[in-house]
């Protein structure tokens, strides 16, 4: 996660809602055509300028993540997408969110927090504990595991750099699995 931005405008139509961010940082690096991560999910970025850019999410999108709930106002993670040549210095994120999970439990932990997601089989077969997840485009590591849950350590710096800090019990955030755990089980599959 790079930068927060703030939602300034929405509207839709039968293409999608489209969301207007302010963001100078992210919006600085950025050109018509880009990829941004928008909490967890890579949309492409329709208009730039004035520290602010577009980008529209189409119906698929909204019927998978959490921006159909979007307000004036709300706070995003963003990240633009990998360039050649920049370090990779966490895990792999590709911004295509699996699922929406639910807040449980925010548990305060010295400094930081523990953050108890509840998730269908479907996303938590591909959760190992020390393994990684992403929570609203936030790469974080997995620190307990149950069928339906997981859960993930919040340090302050994650506190204070991203919207994860503001979530409480019953907030739906956007999932995003490991991609590696996803094609090691399509290839044991398709194994002989």
């Amino acid at each position: 996660m790079r930068e927060r931005g703030r939602v300034v405008s929405l509207g839709g139509d039968e293409g999608g809602l489209h969301i207007e961010i302010e963001a100078p940082e992210t919006a600085a690096r950025t050109a018509i055509g880009d990829s941004v991560d928008v909490d967890g999910c890579c949309l492409t970025a329709t208009t730039v300028q004035n520290g602010r850019f577009s980008v529209t999410a189409v119906p698929e999108s909204l019927a998978r993540t959490t921006l159909g709930a979007l307000s004036e106002g709300d706070e995003v993670n963003l990240e633009p997408a990998l360039r050649a040549g920049d370090p990779l210095g966490g895990h792999y994120v590709q911004g295509h969110v699996d699922g929406v999970g639910l807040i449980t439990a925010v548990e305060p932990d010295g400094e930081s927090r523990s953050l108890w997601v509840e998730a269908g089989p479907e996303l938590t077969r591909y959760c190992v504990e020390k393994g990684s997840i992403t929570v609203d485009g936030v790469s974080l590591t997995i620190t307990a595991l149950r069928d339906d849950a997981f859960s993930v350590a919040l340090v302050p710096h994650t506190l204070e750099a991203t919207t994860l800090g503001a979530l409480a019990a019953d907030d739906r955030v956007n999932l995003e699995v490991d991609v590696l755990a996803k094609y090691v089980e399509r290839l044991v599959q398709r194994a002989p």
